[in-house]
């Protein structure tokens, strides 16, 4: 998940802990080429927080002890939001939901590659001119399953433990790749639907040098069809 331009200027460090605050309920955790989000109020009780999305495999680790820096107790969510189902958005994903054991919340289309039933078509390698999408067949396509704490997102919008926020289903670079939204402060968390490094490439990827750019190409061959019917 990546941070609109105009938010990233006005991030703050909290606490020391690598969290940084876009607002006085909404934070993220840089972790290496992808964010987690945390919404909820810094100091808050275990269950009055929510991750949205779970980073890389082998970043759980880094999630939780973030989580209770930010939060007090044990630093345990009320329920993990997912954007969607990639391998770079669900690493830490099982081991989070076998620890914290709450509900995990994705859109109908993504279910099938989070319940063990399905895995992505593999990304087109031709495609984004850089040493990321050359290296991106060796990428893993799941599925995972995590079916025991999933459940679908609600028909009418909303987000279950995210008062005030709604889900924009923005399909394209996954079949049921969601956006959340907060109209109170145009707050958005976009997933991958836009991102501000250009991931196709190695260098830049590395720098995370901030700059506007669309989702990563090498998905280009996903069939968005089926997302829109």
């Amino acid at each position: 998940m990546q941070i609109p331009l105009s938010t990233a200027a006005a991030v703050g460090d909290d606490q020391g802990h690598g969290v940084l605050e876009i607002a006085p309920d909404l934070a993220y955790k840089r972790l290496a080429i992808v964010n987690v989000a945390f919404y909820g109020a810094p100091g808050g009780a275990d269950g009055s927080w929510t991750l949205v999305d779970a980073g890389l495999p082998g970043t759980a680790s880094t999630i939780i002890s973030a989580a209770k820096g930010r939060f007090s107790g044990e630093g345990r969510p009320a329920a993990i939001v997912m954007t969607h189902g990639h391998f770079d958005h669900v690493g830490a994903l099982v081991t989070l939901a076998e620890q914290w054991q709450v509900p995990i919340y994705a859109h109908p289309l993504e279910l099938s590659y989070l319940d063990g039933r399905r895995s992505y078509e593999p990304p087109d390698p031709k495609v984004g001119g850089g040493m990321m999408s050359l290296m991106s067949p060796l990428f893993p396509l799941g599925p995972i399953d995590v079916s025991r704490w999933l459940t679908a997102l609600p028909e009418d919008g909303s987000v279950p433990t995210m008062p005030g926020w709604r889900w924009l289903h923005t399909p394209g670079h996954a079949p049921g790749h969601v956006s959340l939204w907060r109209i109170s402060d145009r707050s958005l968390l976009a997933g991958d639907a836009f991102i501000t490094t250009k991931q196709e490439s190695a260098y830049a990827a590395a720098m995370q040098t901030v700059e506007m750019h669309g989702p990563p190409n090498i998905h280009a061959r996903l069939d968005i069809g089926e997302a829109f019917g």
